[in-house]
């Protein structure tokens, strides 16, 4: 294999025989799980262009559904601790196989990778180091987001998936001119109108929330206090609860104790989303802290009325004319958005028709590639290294 930093070379993009290299990509996540930061991971590994980049993956847990799909990818296991010896061996480790891949590009996807990918990165002298600020930030520990705080000082760039991510960190001393908002991206299947995978009735509704459930922050209670509200109104009304969790015991004996036994039904992880989203008449939402939620683009992308917590990225999502924002942790005001949409079936289709044509316009995998390519080629020109992209 080539190696970008050959002593030799006559120029940043070539070797001591003229031949043109193309820029190595180190893209790394925790994990690979069902999530939406892990839905995007993947995408965006797909999609990068291989005639302007070559791609390696790397990630902390080597689990999840799309190890299968996206090939090798290399592991690189921390201790117990962030800051313990181990993790720090790890680091060493991850920083030696970035040197013999030639990597020009260190991209880390999320907080885990942010503390692991690039100080290894710094350690073996990549030419381009990208953090990524995906969520708020707010779930973390004080001592984490320092961390990750003195970390972001080390990057050429952070990418942020929203304005309200973008402004924390600003408001948090980065750098503007070094924060970048790249929303996520739904590939073309997004758009396309699936076979429900649960069974349409006359009469019938249903409202969905699709969420994993290792995290109370993602509020499934407000859900299921909501459900129990007014199920009374609308006898034929289900409600589906998608994910799975440490929480789902606790909360499926919540909802039997609030006699949802018969009108929740908790479907697990699926890998089906599009078609469970065309099963429903309502897709919910009820965070209390997101910066821009995978699920509520899909929800519109699938033609799905939504309604969601006035958080973080939401608001840039369900404007007034494309969906219903409540305040979170009010299961009453979730209770009555969600009654109010199924009363009125013409105002359910005004949201999500506006809604659908947002999302493909902004929010396309073609976009959200195009940016990253563009920011790829960007930051390695200011360090000499032209990217011929077609």
């Amino acid at each position: 294999m080539k190696q970008l930093n050959k002593p030799d070379a006559t120029n940043a993009n070539e070797t001591s025989g003229g031949e043109e290299l193309v820029p190595g990509v180190f893209l790394m996540a925790n994990s690979l799980e069902t999530g939406g930061g892990e839905r995007q991971f993947a995408a965006l590994a797909r999609s990068l262009d291989p005639a302007a980049f070559r791609l390696y993956l790397g990630c902390i847990q080597q689990r999840g559904p799309f190890l299968d799909s996206l090939g090798e990818v290399a592991q690189f296991r921390l201790g117990g601790s962030l800051y313990g010896l181990r993790s720090l061996r790890a680091r060493f480790r991850l920083a030696r196989h970035l040197r013999r891949c030639g990597v020009a590009i260190a991209h880390a996807f999320d907080f885990y990778t942010n503390l692991t990918l690039i100080p290894a990165a710094r350690i073996a002298r990549v030419r381009v180091v990208i953090g990524s600020q995906r969520q708020l930030g707010d779930l973390l520990s004080r001592a984490q987001s320092c961390a990750q705080a003195a970390i972001f000082r080390c990057c050429d760039s952070v990418v942020c998936n929203s304005l309200a991510a973008a402004n924390r960190l600003v408001e948090q001393g980065l750098p503007k001119q070094q924060v970048v908002v790249i929303g996520n991206g739904l590939p073309p299947a997004a758009f396309v109108e699936a076979q429900p995978a649960l069974p349409r009735r006359p009469g019938l509704s249903r409202v969905g929330m699709i969420a994993r459930m290792n995290a109370r922050y993602k509020n499934h209670r407000a859900f299921l206090h909501a459900a129990a509200r007014i199920r009374g109104s609308f006898p034929t009304l289900e409600f589906v609860v998608v994910g799975d969790g440490p929480l789902r015991p606790e909360l499926e004996r919540e909802a039997e104790s609030l006699g949802l036994g018969h009108q929740v039904h908790f479907l697990g992880d699926r890998r089906d989303i599009p078609a469970v989203l065309a099963s429903l008449d309502i897709s919910v939402l009820p965070s209390a802290s997101e910066s821009l939620s995978n699920v509520i683009l899909e929800s519109m992308a699938a033609g799905v009325a939504v309604v969601a917590s006035r958080v973080g990225g939401n608001p840039e999502l369900v404007a007034e004319d494309r969906g219903v924002l409540i305040a979170p942790d009010d299961s009453e005001a979730l209770a009555s958005a969600i009654e109010c949409l199924l009363q009125d079936a013409k105002l359910r289709l005004k949201l999500s028709r506006n809604a659908k044509q947002f999302v493909a316009t902004n929010f396309s995998l073609e976009k959200s590639r195009k940016c990253y390519e563009e920011l790829y080629a960007k930051l390695l020109a200011k360090k000499g290294w032209l990217v011929s992209r077609g």
